[in-house]
């Protein structure tokens, strides 16, 4: 079943489990649809899902960069060498973000909610793995 956006037991998971005061690598593997898939009545043009993710990151990096992040590396997907037959991805992303809040208070941030709508349209499937730097 593909996993496009996070559930509220997710980001409760997430909240509890993430140091508040440590910086975050947050991993993101995605595979874009063929064609966005925008829902019915959506006043947005047809696009492939590389398009429609597009749409999404002309918000959401200027408002990782308004939280104090940066994205760190950006990176094809060449070929998957130790992964189920199945799962294959299209892009990677590392963003860091200063803290746990920052990421938070981004996710709240009305205008990166609605970008989202972009990228639920452009994501077959995706990842996104909180991780903490040594």
């Amino acid at each position: 079943m593909p996993s496009i956006n996070p559930s509220p037991a997710q980001l409760a998971a997430f909240t509890a489990k993430v140091a508040d005061d440590a910086p975050l690598l947050m991993l993101n593997l995605l595979r874009f649809q063929t064609q966005a898939s925008y829902a019915s009545g959506s006043s947005h043009a047809p696009c492939s899902g590389r398009e429609a993710y597009a749409r999404y990151s002309q918000t959401a990096l200027r408002k990782v960069r308004g939280v104090g992040g940066e994205v760190q590396v950006m990176a094809a997907a060449q070929a998957a060498l130790i992964a189920p037959a199945d799962e294959q991805w299209d892009e990677l992303l590392l963003v860091r973000y200063p803290s746990k809040a920052a990421f938070l208070s981004m996710l709240a941030d009305p205008e990166y909610r609605a970008a989202t709508e972009h990228r639920t349209a452009a994501l077959a499937d995706s990842r996104l793995i909180a991780t903490t730097p040594r």
